[in-house]
């Protein structure tokens, strides 16, 4: 049952993505970057992640004002996602709406592609 609310919710979150979730997806759909394939809103476990590529085990999380007085549950979610080996990288709205760039860099590095120009 828990995990019917989990795909309902992540499904509900597909269709109503804040404006940097739509600006990362921008991004990250169709193999748009390092030609790696990303999915949006992704079950893992007990979680919903924004984007997954599975093949690099990369997570990337825009991290909007719901997050704010989260950090501890954040670390945990974090910490469990890494030992499921998968490298968790979150970015603060302001920083893919005002460095962008910084952003793509992360996320290329943390799946050893090249930074291309």
């Amino acid at each position: 049952m828990h995990e019917d609310w989990l795909h309902d919710r992540a499904k509900d979150m597909r269709r109503s993505p804040s404006v940097q979730e739509k600006r990362l997806w921008s991004i990250l759909r169709d193999r748009r970057l390092g030609d790696m394939k990303f999915r949006r809103q992704v079950v893992i476990g007990r979680y919903v992640a924004d984007f997954v590529c599975m093949r690099h085990r990369l997570i990337v999380e825009a991290d909007g004002p719901h997050h704010e007085g989260r950090i501890e549950h954040d670390a945990v979610r974090d910490a469990w996602l890494r030992s499921q080996n998968f490298t968790v990288l979150r970015f603060p709205n302001s920083q893919i709406e005002n460095r962008g760039h910084e952003v793509i860099a992360a996320i290329l590095a943390a799946a050893g592609k090249p930074l291309t120009g």
